[in-house]
């Protein structure tokens, strides 16, 4: 074998090396990443302070920490299709994460429309009778502010409700004039 075959095999091999080298440095395209969707309801918990008793007024109310608000969903054949409960924080704020929550029908089904927030308890025995205060007996409705949470691979969908009330167990009602 000549000198100049043996460099033309030598440089034949050089580039073999080099050209995997090169390419086990090429970006390989990825899959993109799956956004993981939650659905979140927020709301606070007050007590209603005596003078507004009667009224939807919040003037002077105080949160209420580990107070429980119910999270129901009914689909559009109106069955329950979610349920849970939700305790507050020491701000008497809420933060009901939807785990399970499934949509069959996208707009009758949506949480906006199946969803609603009622009172459940409150842990304090001098402000425990349920008001229907933004309609926390009844089921307070949804409001969507616009507010969100997102990253790379989350977000979440926040909507709002209440804020909801318990009142007072004794309160002296005023003689009317």
């Amino acid at each position: 074998m000549s000198i100049s075959q043996m460099k033309v095999i030598a440089s034949l091999l050089l580039l073999s090396l080099v050209y995997t080298t090169i390419s086990a440095y090429e970006k390989v395209p990825t899959k993109p990443v799956e956004k993981h969707l939650d659905i979140v309801i927020e709301g606070v918990v007050f007590c209603q302070s005596c003078h507004s008793y009667g009224s939807w007024s919040l003037k002077g109310a105080k949160p209420i920490s580990k107070a429980l608000v119910s999270v129901i969903c009914k689909d559009h054949k109106k069955r329950v299709s979610f349920y849970k409960a939700f305790e507050t924080d020491a701000h008497g704020y809420f933060y009901a994460k939807l785990d399970g929550f499934k949509m069959s029908n996208p707009f009758l089904d949506h949480p906006l429309h199946s969803c609603r927030v009622k009172l459940v308890s409150s842990p304090q025995e001098d402000c425990n009778f349920l008001t229907n205060v933004n309609y926390g007996l009844n089921g307070s409705p949804l409001r969507y502010e616009g507010k969100g949470l997102s990253g790379s691979a989350y977000e979440a969908i926040v909507y709002a409700a209440g804020p909801l009330a318990f009142r007072p167990t004794h309160c002296v009602s005023e003689a009317q004039p």
